[in-house]
């Protein structure tokens, strides 16, 4: 479903009850805020991953990523 046809909604009808909504909205959006981030932990929890393999990938994409930037930082004082 396409994401920016109920905001856009949801924007014009705040607009349009601007001035009538006297209630907070805080405790609703808080609820479907907790269950919007329960739904995705139930989806992330379906996923069936490899621990050790990804581990391994995140440690070497770390290790080059300070390489790179370490040897870029030396190129820059050389100069």
């Amino acid at each position: 479903m396409n994401i920016f046809i109920p905001l856009v909604l949801g924007v014009f009808v705040g607009y349009l009850l601007r001035g009538r909504i006297k209630s907070s909205m805080d405790k609703p959006m808080n609820i479907a805020l907790l269950f919007l981030i329960f739904f995705m932990g139930v989806e992330a929890g379906r996923v069936e991953v490899d621990a050790l393999q990804l581990l391994i990938f995140s440690l070497v994409f770390a290790s080059f990523t300070i390489l790179g930037s370490l040897f870029i930082a030396l190129l820059g004082v050389r100069e």
